[in-house]
């Protein structure tokens, strides 16, 4: 037997949950899977509007077959964070596409509800939040349209009241529930796949490519004034194996405080450091002892034990003018001086002219840097490809690339002059939000540079990009492009108003994360042993979280019985009259009806019997009689109950 069909006001409200659980996720699944769910609400929006019937199984079980195929060739499994949101995203689709009933939509509901938790798999900002409260809104009004509910008024004011309610318990069960480290369950192999960042290898073109990004890498915190902006150097992978057109990092060892001796002004920032699904910690350089939990590379980076697959907060202190690599092994030293056979000989050629040409390694450095400054080298995001001799390419034929062309050839000049040297890749400046006073670094920040050794001042860092063209580091990225470049919207000088605008969000987001998602084991614990809780003692604490539960559940229960006295008048007035008869001496009994009150009372008062028993009777056939009563019948038991003195 076919059940009954849904009301055509329930179509509507799954429609909107279905759209605001599915069109999030659009960025992050295949273009044909978000083009045909595009389809499907649109279509399933002019199916209710014309009242037309659902297609029947014969056409939407091949459908849920080749989407499901289909999902599988693209995916190449079913498995997996981006596989499993996009069947879900496929199987809401199509189960709108055939949902006649409430059960089926229920069953739209319950799938909706998975999506809009899958949202925290891709970005946990306050707007992800959001947009998961606003869905979660529509999925309650969904079900209580299917309750019989009509006006979408009143649908939408309950569900909202249904939300506020469960306020209370969410924060209850924010601050006390026991924080845990990392996910509650194992997360699948590509859940972080699809993080924005550096990578631990660079090749012609890829810094270019991040660079198109605006997200935010991390952020700092200075506990005074930060240093110039020609210091905000932060050290990410350091490259140094070559071979000839990728550049790779060495194996290194690591200990827990560095080599070096920190010397000069100190710089103490606490880190707040995005997700990137690799081990390094981005500190300025060069970082000094005492960060928590982490290891310090012999190439002068920070690391942690494990990759970071969640924001990341931490405290460092930074000397910029330390000197590091002052006795530096030789095994390092021979590899950074290793270059591929036959590959770039015109720059090869001229690193032997400049080295013959001067009589120490620090001169024919200064001769190279001389050299890049005026052979016309242009800064631009669009650089040509190159063959197989990148730095001959770049340095004399094209004369157009971006950071990694200019460090990557600088540091091959300098190889072939016999000069150790090796690339360094991280961020370099950052902007200064004006409404929180965070430094904010982005993946445009991205940046990569040469360092060199010299005999008696160790590592030197050498930046070939701003020796070219000062504004890169002076101005940033922008003022460095030339006028041909597109410059990408978020960092375009004049557009201060957008600017102001996402510093604005900024803001908004950065609070999130400090004291939403910041919130975690040790701030728990803090927090928790304010309150006079014992660290680890859970008895104690489930027995706070069943108690306050329970006492918000009880004041729930008060409001709502309170609510429903006060919102319904034929109630208000039995209230009324329960009042003057408890004063007279005549209280209700819990288990009384209206008759056998109305009897005990007249019997008590008996000079009243008859308007009690009238009262009585009048509310009983108000309250259970057939319709809703007229204002007019309420009047008249408020003015019976208003004649009624003692």
């Amino acid at each position: 037997m076919n059940a009954a069909p849904a009301d055509t006001r329930a179509f509507w409200w799954m429609l909107l949950t279905a759209a605001m659980s599915t069109l999030p996720h659009l960025p992050y699944i295949a273009s044909w899977l978000g083009g045909g769910t595009v389809i499907i609400l649109a279509w399933q929006a002019w199916r209710i509007h014309r009242r037309i019937d659902a297609p029947r199984w014969y056409i939407t079980t091949p459908l849920a077959i080749g989407a499901g195929v289909a999902v599988v060739i693209t995916y190449q499994t079913l498995l997996g964070k981006q596989a499993g949101i996009a069947l879900l995203v496929v199987l809401l689709s199509l189960k709108l596409l055939e949902s006649r009933s409430p059960r089926d939509l229920r069953v739209c509901i319950f799938l909706a509800m998975f999506l809009q938790l899958g949202l925290f798999l891709d970005t946990e900002s306050a707007l992800t939040a959001a947009i998961a409260v606003l869905s979660a809104l529509s999925a309650i009004a969904t079900l209580i349209s299917l309750s019989g509910l009509r006006s979408p008024q009143r649908t939408l004011k309950l569900a909202g009241t249904m939300v506020l309610q469960s306020v209370p318990f969410m924060l209850l069960l924010f601050f006390l529930f026991p924080r845990i480290p990392g996910p509650l369950w194992g997360l699948p192999e590509d859940a972080f796949a699809a993080r924005t960042g550096l990578s631990d290898s660079m090749s012609p073109g890829s810094i270019s490519e991040l660079i198109q990004s605006g997200a935010v890498a991390f952020r700092v915190k200075f506990d005074e004034s930060p240093p110039p902006r020609h210091q905000l150097y932060w050290r990410g992978p350091v490259l140094t194996n070559f071979d000839g057109r990728r550049w790779t990092p060495v194996k290194t060892g690591d200990a827990t405080a560095p080599e070096y001796a920190v010397a000069g002004t100190p710089y103490r920032y606490t880190m707040t450091l995005e997700a990137h699904d690799k081990p390094w910690l981005l500190a300025l350089d060069y970082p000094g002892p005492g960060v928590q939990n982490a290891r310090y590379a012999t190439d002068y980076r920070l690391l942690d034990s494990k990759r970071i697959q969640q924001r990341t907060r931490y405290t460092a202190e930074s000397y910029p003018e330390s000197r590091v690599g002052l006795n530096e092994s030789q095994s390092t030293l021979v590899v950074a001086l290793t270059l591929p056979p036959e590959r770039n000989p015109r720059t090869v050629e001229l690193a032997r002219t400049l080295r013959a040409s001067h009589e120490s390694p620090e001169a024919t450095l200064n001769a190279a840097l001389s050299w890049m400054r005026t052979a016309g080298l242009n800064y631009t995001l669009r650089p040509p490809t190159l063959g197989l001799n990148t730095a001959d390419e770049f340095l004399f034929d094209t004369k157009r690339g971006f950071c990694e062309h200019f460090a990557s050839s600088f540091v091959i000049l300098m190889r072939a002059a016999g000069i150790p040297a090796r690339v360094v890749t991280g961020y370099q400046g950052g902007e200064l939000n004006a409404y929180d006073g965070h430094l904010v670094v982005r993946q445009s920040d991205a940046h990569a540079w040469s360092e060199v050794w010299l005999e008696g001042r160790g590592w030197l860092r050498v930046d070939p990009t701003a020796q070219s063209h000062p504004a890169r580091l002076d101005d940033g990225l922008a003022a460095a492009l030339g006028a041909n470049d597109a410059i990408p919207l978020f960092i375009r000088p004049d557009m201060q108003w957008l600017r102001d605008l996402r510093q604005r969000w900024d803001f908004v987001n950065n609070a999130w994360n400090q004291w939403v998602l910041g919130y975690d084991q040790a701030r728990q614990q803090d927090f928790l042993s304010r309150l006079g809780l014992e660290k680890g003692n859970w008895p104690q604490l489930a027995g706070v979280l069943l108690g306050m539960s329970a006492l918000i559940m009880l004041t729930l229960l008060w409001w709502a019985h309170r609510t429903q006295r006060e919102s319904d008048p034929l109630l208000r007035q039995w209230a009324r009259f329960e009042h003057k008869l408890r004063r007279a001496g005549v209280p209700r009994l819990i288990h009384e009806g209206p008759d056998d009150y109305a009897r005990r009372a007249g019997a008590a008062l008996v000079a009243h019997r008859d308007a009690i028993g009238s009262i009585a009777t009048q509310y009983s056939r108000l309250r259970y009689g057939r319709g809703t009563p007229e204002r007019h019948e309420i009047q008249q038991l408020k003015s019976m109950i208003d004649r009624l003195k003692f």
